[in-house]
């Protein structure tokens, strides 16, 4: 079994908002598997799954940029927020997204090699002005027979979306409301099904608990997975600027569609080195008194 560490105890904790105690006997349950322990956690506490990959760790910006029916988000990443906010990095970005619109690369490396390299030449002549470590992360670009609307929140979070509808006001509205309310697809259809499975796994695990009969169990389970699904989807969601409204009768409404989105945050799923500065004093310090 893998030894348990206090690291691994502290992420499940963060991962959960359950105490230290409970987060470390899930861990030891799980042989030192984080998902597993959190698997076990919620079984045993009824609460949502963390998300662990979806802390924000890294710093830099969202840039987007929509040209007719073709669009582009993209993250770039530096290592502090001073950069972040630096006009050069800004500037940086902002070709970024350019390019890609204008390339319509396959990837990354892609993207970093087009014209001769130039972004790459921009990208370390940035490097070699501000002192850190800068990259293009990700992209998304869409070519659509439809609409394109985009929000930012700030610069850590933005959305692109593509849309049917003679309301341009609805694609960014929808914008908006994915930006808060985070859902990670359109419909229930496209829900994984190994993401489906194992909230099933769970929640029925959850009821069993309860003693009661098998089918009522079935039957706690069935609506425990609607509302999931009502969490989680596009339009399954309570619209941001009328709770009353699903974002599904919003689009009926309107006679809109939503054909697809991606949202991006800023270091989603990075892990941030973890600085101790208390502990380097500390070293520092007993150094000095060797010396």
């Amino acid at each position: 079994m893998a030894e348990i560490s206090a690291k691994m105890v502290a992420d499940l904790r963060a991962a959960t908002g359950l105490g230290m105690m409970e987060c470390k006997k899930a861990l030891v349950e799980a042989e030192g598997d984080i998902k597993k322990a959190e698997e076990i956690l919620r079984i045993k506490s009824g609460a949502k799954a963390g998300k662990l990959a979806g802390r924000t760790a890294a710093e830099g910006v969202i840039a987007n940029l929509i040209d007719g029916q073709n669009g582009v988000l993209l993250e770039v990443n530096c290592e502090t927020d001073f950069v972040a906010k630096d006009d050069s990095f800004l500037a940086f970005a902002n070709a970024a997204a350019k390019a890609v619109l204008a390339v319509n690369p396959a990837d990354v490396e892609a993207l970093m090699a087009a014209n001769d390299g130039a972004l790459e030449a921009e990208r370390k002549a940035v490097i070699a002005k501000l002192g850190e470590n800068i990259s293009v992360r990700r992209f998304v670009r869409y070519e659509t027979a439809g609409k394109l609307a985009a929000y930012l929140h700030g610069s850590k979070i933005g959305v692109l979306v593509d849309f049917d509808g003679a309301d341009e006001q609805v694609g960014k509205d929808i914008a908006m409301h994915i930006a808060a309310s985070k859902p990670i697809c359109v419909s229930k259809d496209e829900v994984p099904a190994e993401t489906l499975e194992s909230e099933r796994r769970i929640y029925t695990a959850q009821a069993a608990e309860s003693g009661k009969p098998a089918d009522i169990v079935a039957k706690m389970v069935e609506g425990r997975i609607t509302k999931y699904l009502a969490e989680v989807t596009l339009l399954g969601q309570a619209f941001v600027k009328n709770p009353d409204q699903t974002v599904e009768k919003l689009l009926a409404e309107k006679s809109s569609k939503v054909n697809r989105f991606t949202m991006f945050v800023v270091g989603e799923g990075i892990e941030k080195k973890q600085e101790d500065y208390a502990a380097e004093v500390a070293a520092a310090a007993a150094a000095a008194s060797k010396a």
